[in-house]
C-alpha cells in the first residue's frame, strides 16, 4: 500500500517502517467507525436477519442438533483452509481425524489434514470447553494457539501476539501495524468488543472482522482465527441457539471481491460495501445452511428406516448416527466403540453397504466406507 492509494476517506494511516522491501505499514483508525448506517441497507439487514432467524430455529428444535453441526463445522473448517491455499480430500481428511499424526516435516500432506483438524476443533472449543473463555484477547489467544499446534507455523509463537513485522502477499499487498502499535489496537478492540454497540450485532460483528484482519496481530493465521471469531460472534451477539452460520464458503466463492472489500475499507472507508456484501452472503449462506440441514435430517430419518425395516440393532442404529459427526467408519474404530470383534464389525458394515447407507474406500490402509450421500450434503457447492 503506497501513500498514493489513500484517500481523504481512508479509515487510517500510513506510517514509515524500515523493513526489507517495505516502505509504509498502516495503522486502522480505532473503533467505532466514524460512518453513518445508510437508510438504503436498511431492507437487506432485515432480509439477513429473517434468514438467520429460519436457520436458528432450524437448529434450536433438534432433538439432536449435532447431527448437523459437526458436518457443517467440518465444512467451515476446509472452506477457510481453501481461503489460505490448503486443500484435502474430505474423505482422507475423515480417515486423518479418525487417527491423527503429527507431521514429520514441513511439507508433509499430513501438515494440511492437521490445519483443517485444529480449526473444526477450535470451533467446538468455545461451547465444549469445561470453562469456556468470554470473547477476549485472551479466546483470540487460545484459538490461535489450537490453529497452529503442530502445523506448519506452528513454530511461530502460537498464542501469541506478533513481536515482528508482517506482510500480506509478496511484493506486499498490505502491510498491518507495527510492532509497537499492536498493544493500543488492541486493547481498543477488545473494548469494543464488549461496549455497548450502536450498531445492529450483525454488522458490528462485520466490522470487528475487519478490524482484526486490519491489525493482523499473529505472524500466522490471521485469517483463519478472523474468520472463526467472527463465528462466534455472530452466535453471541445475535443470540443463537449455536454456531450455525459459517461464512467461510461466501468468502471462498467470492475471495476476490471479499479481499477487495477489506483493502477498500482501509483507502476509501467502503464500510458500506462491505457491509451490503456481508449481509447478502449471511442471506446466500443461512439459506443454503437450511438446505442442507433439511437433507442432513432427511438422511438421518431414511437410513434408520432403512436398518430398522431390516431389523437393525441398536448398535447399526448407532454406527448411523456416528457418521453425521464423521462420514467415514473403518472397521478397527467400530470393534473398538462398541467393543465387538473385528469380523462382528466389518459384518455390520457390510450390511450398511448392502443397505446403500456406505460405499467401501478403494486403496484405505485398512479396510474404511464413507458415507456418499453425506458427503454430497456437506461438500456440494449448491443444493
Amino acid at each position: 500500500m503506497r501513500p498514493e492509494s489513500l484517500t481523504p476517506r481512508s479509515t487510517g494511516r500510513l506510517v514509515p517502517i524500515s523493513a526489507p522491501g517495505i516502505r509504509h505499514a498502516f495503522i486502522p483508525n480505532p473503533l467505532p467507525p466514524q460512518w453513518e448506517w445508510p437508510l438504503r441497507l436498511w431492507p437487506v439487514l432485515l432480509d439477513a436477519h429473517k434468514a438467520l432467524a429460519v436457520l436458528d430455529g432450524t437448529g434450536r428444535y433438534l432433538p439432536n442438533p449435532e447431527l448437523v453441526l459437526r458436518p457443517l463445522q467440518d465444512r467451515e473448517a476446509q472452506k477457510s483452509s481453501s481461503l489460505e491455499g490448503t486443500t484435502t480430500d474430505p474423505q482422507q481428511q475423515m480417515l486423518f481425524e479418525l487417527d491423527p499424526k503429527l507431521p514429520a516435516h514441513a511439507d508433509d500432506r499430513a501438515s494440511a489434514h492437521r490445519e483443517i483438524a485444529n480449526y473444526s476443533s477450535a470451533l467446538r472449543f468455545q461451547r465444549t470447553a469445561a470453562e469456556p473463555v468470554p470473547l477476549s484477547l485472551r479466546s483470540i489467544k487460545k484459538l490461535h494457539e489450537m490453529l497452529m499446534e503442530g502445523v506448519r507455523g506452528g513454530d511461530r509463537n502460537p498464542g501469541n501476539f506478533r513481536r515482528n513485522q508482517n506482510q500480506i502477499g509478496r511484493p506486499a499487498r498490505y502491510v498491518p501495524p507495527p510492532v509497537n502499535e499492536l498493544g493500543p489496537l488492541l486493547d481498543n478492540l477488545e473494548k469494543y468488543m464488549h461496549s455497548h454497540r450502536n450498531l445492529d450485532p450483525l454488522v458490528e460483528a462485520f466490522i470487528v472482522h475487519y478490524q482484526f484482519e486490519a491489525i493482523h496481530p499473529f505472524m500466522d493465521g490471521n485469517g483463519r482465527v478472523g474468520r472463526l471469531l467472527l463465528s462466534l460472534t455472530v452466535a453471541e451477539w445475535c443470540g443463537l441457539s449455536n454456531q450455525w452460520l459459517y461464512m467461510s464458503a461466501y468468502f471462498d466463492r467470492n475471495k476476490d471481491v471479499y479481499i477487495d472489500h477489506l483493502l477498500t475499507i482501509s483507502t476509501h472507508g467502503a464500510w458500506e460495501d462491505w457491509i451490503e456484501f456481508c449481509l447478502r452472503g449471511v442471506i446466500e449462506e443461512s439459506r443454503d445452511t437450511v438446505r442442507r440441514c433439511d437433507r442432513l435430517i432427511d438422511l438421518n430419518r431414511t437410513f434408520h428406516e432403512r436398518v430398522n425395516t431390516e431389523g437393525g440393532s441398536v448398535r447399526l442404529n448407532g454406527i448411523i448416527d456416528g457418521l453425521f459427526s464423521s462420514p467415514v467408519a473403518v472397521v478397527t474404530s467400530v470393534a473398538d466403540k462398541y467393543q465387538v470383534t473385528y469380523p462382528t464389525a466389518r459384518a455390520d458394515l457390510l450390511r450398511l453397504e448392502a443397505l446403500g447407507v456406505l460405499t467401501q474406500i478403494p486403496n484405505a490402509r485398512t479396510i474404511s466406507y464413507y458415507c456418499a450421500p453425506i458427503f454430497d450434503v456437506i461438500y456440494g457447492d449448491a443444493l
